[in-house]
Parts: structure tokens; sequence; C-alpha cells
């Protein structure tokens, strides 16, 4: 069976759309014909959240700028811009 609901559908039949999202995987609900949701069981929403790094940890993760780099970017023009008469 599909796992597309039209947004008035999912409402009417919320309780088997949950159902589905447990046995069947994922459910999409859409609004006008375009996907705008997603029903997930709550294991598959812990696990997903389980991999995702904390804001800090996602930061942390970036690319390191060596000291010259650092000047490189900082080094930049202190002109202020023009003058506007307004």
């Amino acid at each position: 069976m599909s796992r597309k609901w039209q947004l008035q559908d999912a409402k009417a039949k919320l309780s088997e759309v949950v159902t589905r999202a447990q046995t069947e995987g994922p459910q999409i609900v859409t609004y006008r014909g375009v996907d705008r949701a997603v029903v997930l069981s709550i294991e598959e929403y812990r696990r997903l959240e389980a991999n995702r790094p904390s804001l800090l940890d996602y930061l942390m993760a970036g690319p390191k700028l060596d000291d010259d780099a650092i000047a490189s970017i900082n080094d930049r023009s202190r002109d202020t811009g023009r003058t506007v008469d307004l």
C-alpha cells in the first residue's frame, strides 16, 4: 500500500498513519500534492536523533584555520564606503 497520505486523509486516519509508520516505515503527508511532512515511528526518530551531533560538536568539527589564514581573513580594507546624501 502507498506510503503517501493527503493531509485530510492523514487527519481522518491518524491512528492508521501512526500504525503504518511503526510497521511499514515512514509515512509521507502531502498538502496540495506537495510532500510536506513525514510521520516516523519513535524507534526511527530516536535512531536519527542518536546520530546527530550537538551544535558545539558540529562547529568544532569544522575546518581548522592556521594563523596565516585567520590573518588573511582579517586583513581587509577598513574603508567604510562612500557617503550618500539622502
